[in-house]
This record gives structure tokens, C-alpha cells and sequence, in this order.
């Protein structure tokens, strides 16, 4: 016998005593090892989830692989092949097997030669062990750079297969990535199509509980990436041994494993899968190392999750705001958006970093600001005005589209700029014809019901608009006109050949029965009532018959009701010119006054105003001006001052309201900053 044979032999006998005699890997005829395990003694005190019908099977970290067919005289029992498990210092080999000749498990034509070819040596038997055991995993990124197509992906794959499986669907998605659209839905179409794409399912789904589990997660992303249908056999399979093996998972393997949940569709695997890391992520949360960890996590866990949970994470974000880089500050409000847990701590110290770094800061980027500032129902004044000084002082950068998008956010929010709405007056004043449809409707939606209006130039832009929407009118939905002449007549403003087409019967007769019927009765109600009261409306239509508004849910303010009971005992008043004589409605002299006025007292929430201001939006700066037309003197009372006060100081305050002359507005409201 060589020296080698000899060598080899001895450090078997020497790891011999070490192998656990209750563990053995049977291997099939697919070349793929399968663990039999066998515990006396089982503790499930590590078992994440009791629902998992096969539990969580522990992993084999370290797999010895040759055969002998014939070693001083021991002969293999035919048909059952065995590998032994050794425990050393290091991972040799860590779940990576492959299923080509040149890395597989075992062979049929295995020798004795081949075996001898396995260099031992004492001092660093480890280090070659590794080297020459540890099979060399495909790269995804070579094998997206040698290949141009998914095509030539499967094409390699069918050639040689090696192992892990996940790298071609990585490679295949990375190529998806860099191509177009179109080419794309061709590539996905031939890859379906491919003889060996089922082949490489099958060999994924082999794979799945021997794979590292980083692998696994990156692959069921990268299939559902792909386009395959998640009710398919691989794809449940990956879920299921997602979940089996889901104590692996590792801080990293949490960001990826909430990324990929967001693609997928409830189902009972998915379902069971988003439990299993939400509590996970509640025994683990405050060891997580990484913002972008923890971020990712928050992200993509669910509406749905406790609140229990939700606040763990948000104390867990404050406990690292001191570690906030400027991305993670800007990023954190679409997180809380996403998570829908609204975290006024967290977002005004987030702002604060928004506000000092607005300089440079790009479009997509404040444009996520502002809408999950509108989804969490958040205002903060000076981080809007922020925003709006930023595009305002840098206006000629922005493509106008751009600058539309910040204006319609910002109405979503109630926030009105008057130097950035200016300026993009200007610049509709002067090309008018830069504008489409949809610029046109957006742009006058904004300037109405934020009622923007500037003395300088308001005509201006009024006609230029008018001007551009004309050009349109021979191909304008139904719609889209109903909802620029709506903001025309927000406006005081009426276009007497917008008018005209929409007054039409087959128009009226299509907004009646098409779309969304309510709102479109609400906005044709509105012009009619324009059309009667302002005395801009020089076009008077024929009368519109229109079906009655359905009656809304009434909301009523109990306090301002009682205050008013207390002081009044009705809410029409009738006093004179003065203000010094109250009629009684039983007074028949008082009907006949010539000196009688008319109040309209408006008991209005903060909603009716532009964020923080007393400039009335669009709706409201009309009620009080058709108020006006029909001879009303109209005071406003504003609830939310109201309800600090006592009753008997409540009382006093709309007393005061009504009879102080001080109450009388010497300006337009209707123009008030």
C-alpha cells in the first residue's frame, strides 16, 4: 500500500470516532443527498412556528465526499452509498453541491486512483481539504456577462449543469434588467418556451433544502422577477422550504426576505411565510446592526402588522436617529408610508435633516416626501415650504411636468406657494401652446381649489389657458371638459365656448350615465349655480336638468349648535344697517325694513383654509361669494377656536362676532394671503 493510501486511511480512522452514528445521507439516483435524521432526543424549543408539518431540518455543514468501492478488503453494499460527516475548526463545504461530472457528489466510475488523487498532509490537511472538496459555485455575474440573452443562459445551463441552480435564474433576471421592455416580454416568452427551462425548475426544486438559504431568497426573487406564476410547483416549493429552514435567517437575509415578500400574493405559504418573519423580526429587532436593515424591514412588513410590533420598530429607529445618514433621513418617510404607522417624533426629526440638505436633493426623492406626507396625513409647513422655495429658487431647471407634479402634491396638501404658482403662471402666459390636455386640467384643478389668484397677471393667464384648452376641444373627453369649466367657474371665470360644448345634450346625457355619476351631478349643480349668481357670467345657459344631489350624511357640531341655542335660539338673524336693532321674526314691521341686513354665520373647520393660512380654498371662496350675491353678510366663526372655550366664553365670542364692528371685513376675503 502507498504512503498516500496509507496517509488517507489513518486520518479516516482518526475522524472515525467523531462521526455521529445517528446521521447519514442516503444518496439518490438524481445526485442529490437527502438527510435521514434521526434524534432520541428532540427539543423543540428552537421550532419557530408550530405549523410547519416537517419542522426545520437541520442543515448539513459539512459533507466528506468519495467512495470506496473496495478499501482492504471492505466492499460497499451495492446500491446504497454513504457519506461520512466530519466536525472541524471551519465550514468545509457549506450546503453547496453540484450536479455536473466534474463537481458531483458521487460517481459510478470512481476509483481507487481517483481517490489517491486527494492530497493529505498533516499541517495543512484543512486548507487542501477545502480547496479540493469545496465544489466552485457558477457566478451569476460571469454568467450574465458571457451571455446575451435568457436564451444562452439555458443554453449553458443545458451544456453543463452546476451547482447552485439559483445563479441562471440571477444571471437570467440581471439580463432581463438591462434590456427593454419589449425585448424583455420576447426573452420571457422564449425562456418559457426553452427545452431546458423545466429541467432547471426541476433542479431548483432539488436544490432548495441543501442551497444557502441567501441563495434561496435571491432566487424566489428573482422568479417571481421572471414572470413565473406563483401557483406553480416551484415556486410554492421554495415558499415551503423558505419557511422550513427560516431560523437561518440572518440580518441580511431579513432585508431580503421582506423584499420579496412585497411581490408575492396572499396565499397560505406567503401568509404563513409573513408571520413566520414578523416574529422573527420581534425577537430579533433590536439586534439588528444596519439602518438600511432595519429600513427595509419596516418597509416591506405590511400595513397589517401590530401595532405592538410597528411600535418596537419606530423606538428602534429613534434609538439609531444619531446614526441617520441624509438617505436614511429622506427615506425614512416613505418607510413609515409603506408601514402605515404615522410617527410624529420620527418625522419631524427626519425633516429637520430633509430641510438642511434640500440643496441637490432629487425629484423622485421629494416627490416621495411629499406623497407619503399626504398618505400619513402629515403637515409640516416648514419642510413644504422647503420644498417649494427649493423649486421655486431652481425653476428653470425643472421640466414643467415636474414642476405640475410638486403643485398637485402640494394641493393634495393643502399648501399654497404663492411665488412658485406665480411663476409657473408666467411661464403659461408665455407658451401657452407648450401645454397638453393633461397639464391644462391639472394645472387650473390647482390654481381653483387652492383659489390662487394674482392681480398682475390673473387675466392673463386665464385667457392663455382658455387659448390652449380651445385647441383641444375637438378631441376633449367628456370629463376633462366638465372638470376645466368646473375650475373655470371656481374661478369666477366662464370661457363662453367651453360652455357651449359642454352644455351640449349628448355631453350632459354622458356625464349622466358614464364615469363616476355623483361627482359629475356635484360639478354640473355647481356651474348651474355659477351661471345664475355671478355677475361674471355674462353666458347665461338654458336651464340644465339635472337630478338632485343625493342628500350627504349629516355631520352636526353639537357645540357650535348649543352656543348658538344659548345666544340666539335660531340661526337667521335679522338687525339693521347698524347692526344696533335685532328683528324678531314675529315682528311684521321688521319684514318691511328697508334697513334689514341679512348675516350668514359660518361656523367652518380648519379644512376650508390653505395649510396654516386664512386664504379660503376654492370651494369655499365661492359659497361666500354667491353668499354675498344673494345680499348675505357673511361672518366666519372657526370651530376649532370655539371648542377651546367654556360655554359661557364660547358665548361671549360669537356675540362678539356678530355685534362687534371690527367683524365686518373692509377687505375681499376672497383675495386675503
Amino acid at each position: 500500500m502507498s504512503n498516500k493510501a496509507h496517509s488517507l486511511l489513518w486520518n479516516m480512522g482518526q475522524l472515525s470516532a467523531l462521526l455521529p452514528r445517528s446521521r447519514v445521507l442516503r444518496l439518490y439516483p438524481l445526485g442529490f443527498c437527502r438527510p435521514e435524521v434521526f434524534h432520541s432526543k428532540w427539543n423543540p424549543r428552537n421550532r419557530l412556528l408550530n405549523g410547519f408539518e416537517d419542522g426545520l431540518r437541520p442543515s448539513v455543514r459539512h459533507l466528506f465526499q468519495g467512495i470506496l468501492k473496495s478499501v482492504d478488503g471492505y466492499t460497499q453494499p451495492k446500491g446504497v452509498r454513504h457519506t461520512v460527516v466530519f466536525k472541524f475548526g471551519k465550514v468545509l463545504c457549506p450546503r453547496r453541491l453540484s450536479s455536473d461530472s466534474e463537481h458531483s457528489l458521487v460517481s459510478d466510475g470512481a476509483s481507487d486512483h481517483d481517490l489517491m488523487k486527494i492530497n493529505f498532509h498533516h499541517t495543512s490537511s484543512e486548507d487542501v481539504f477545502t480547496k479540493k472538496m469545496r465544489p466552485t459555485p457558477m457566478s451569476h455575474k460571469k454568467l450574465a456577462q458571457e451571455c446575451n440573452s435568457l436564451s444562452d443562459v439555458l443554453d449553458a445551463f443545458s451544456r453543463a449543469p452546476t451547482f447552485p441552480s439559483s445563479s441562471y435564474f440571477l444571471a437570467m433576471w440581471t439580463i432581463a434588467k438591462r434590456i427593454s421592455e419589449d425585448k424583455r416580454r420576447f426573452e420571457i416568452q422564449l425562456m418559457f418556451g426553452h427545452p431546458a427551462f423545466n429541467q432547471l425548475c426541476g433542479q431548483m426544486m432539488r436544490e432548495a433544502k441543501i442551497m444557502h438559504y441567501d441563495h434561496l431568497l435571491f432566487s424566489l426573487n428573482a422568479v417571481m422577477k421572471l414572470g413565473v406564476p406563483q401557483n406553480t410547483l416551484m415556486v410554492q416549493t421554495l415558499l415551503r422550504t423558505i419557511q422550513e429552514r427560516i431560523n437561518e435567517c440572518d440580518e441580511r437575509c431579513l432585508s431580503i426576505l421582506s423584499t420579496a415578500l412585497k411581490t408575492l400574493e396572499p396565499c397560505m405559504n406567503v401568509n404563513a411565510l409573513r408571520a413566520g418573519l414578523r416574529i422573527l423580526v420581534d425577537q430579533q429587532v433590536w439586534k439588528i446592526e444596519h439602518i438600511f436593515t432595519l429600513q427595509t424591514v419596516m418597509k416591506y412588513i405590511g400595513k397589517d402588522t401590530p401595532l405592538a410590533l410597528k411600535k418596537k420598530l419606530e423606538m428602534k429607529a429613534l434609538k439609531e436617529l444619531d446614526r441617520f445618514s441624509v438617505l436614511n433621513s429622506q427615506h425614512m418617510f416613505e418607510v413609515l408610508a409603506a408601514m402605515d404607522h404615522r410617527s410624529v417624533v420620527l418625522l419631524n426629526e427626519c425633516s429637520k435633516v430633509v430641510i438642511d440638505n434640500i440643496h441637490g436633493c432629487p425629484f423622485k426623492v421629494l416627490i416621495g416626501i411629499l406623497k407619503s406626507c399626504r398618505d400619513l396625513r402629515y403637515q409640516n409647513e416648514d419642510l413644504f415650504k422647503s420644498i417649494a422655495d427649493y423649486v421655486a429658487t431652481t425653476f428653470e431647471i425643472w421640466k414643467l411636468k415636474q414642476v405640475i407634479f410638486f403643485l398637485l402634491l402640494f394641493e393634495d396638501l393643502g399648501f399654497r406657494h404663492p411665488d412658485l404658482m406665480d411663476k409657473l403662471m408666467e411661464r403659461v402666459v408665455e407658451k401657452p401652446g407648450a401645454l397638453n390636455m393633461k397639464n391644462i386640467v391639472s394645472i387650473l384643478h390647482v390654481y381653483s381649489s387652492l383659489n390662487h389668484i394674482c392681480k398682475g397677471q390673473n387675466r392673463e393667464f386665464l385667457e392663455a389657458m382658455t387659448s390652449a384648452l380651445t385647441v383641444h376641444l375637438h378631441h376633449i373627453s367628456s370629463e376633462n371638459l366638465l372638470n376645466a369649466v368646473y375650475s373655470f367657474c371656481l374661478m369666477n371665470y366662464f370661457p363662453q365656448a367651453l360652455i357651449n360644448q359642454l352644455t351640449e345634450k349628448n355631453i350632459i346625457n354622458e356625464l349622466l350615465t358614464s364615469g363616476d355619476t355623483e361627482k359629475n351631478i356635484h360639478k354640473l349643480h355647481v356651474l348651474n349655480t355659477c351661471l345664475k349668481l355671478d355677475e361674471n357670467a355674462y353666458y347665461k345657459a338654458a336651464h340644465i336638468p339635472l337630478p338632485q344631489l343625493p342628500l350627504s350624511p349629516a355631520h352636526p357640531n353639537d357645540w357650535v349648535a348649543e352656543v348658538l341655542s344659548n345666544f340666539l335660539e335660531d340661526f337667521e338673524i335679522r338687525m339693521d344697517n347698524n347692526r344696533t336693532q335685532v328683528f324678531s321674526f314675529s315682528d311684521v314691521d321688521a319684514t318691511s325694513a328697508t334697513n334689514m341686513q341679512r348675516l350668514a354665520v359660518l361656523c367652518v373647520p380648519k379644512s376650508v383654509y390653505c395649510l396654516n393660512s386664512r386664504h379660503p380654498r376654492g370651494l369655499f371662496a365661492m359659497k361666500i361669494r354667491h353668499l354675498k350675491a344673494m345680499g348675505f353678510h357673511v361672518i366666519l366663526i372657526h370651530n376649532w377656536e370655539l371648542r377651546k372655550l367654556r360655554m359661557e366664553d364660547a358665548v361671549a365670542f360669537v356675540r362678539a362676532k356678530i355685534y362687534s364692528p371690527e367683524a365686518l371685513p373692509t377687505t375681499d376675503p376672497l383675495c386675503k394671503a
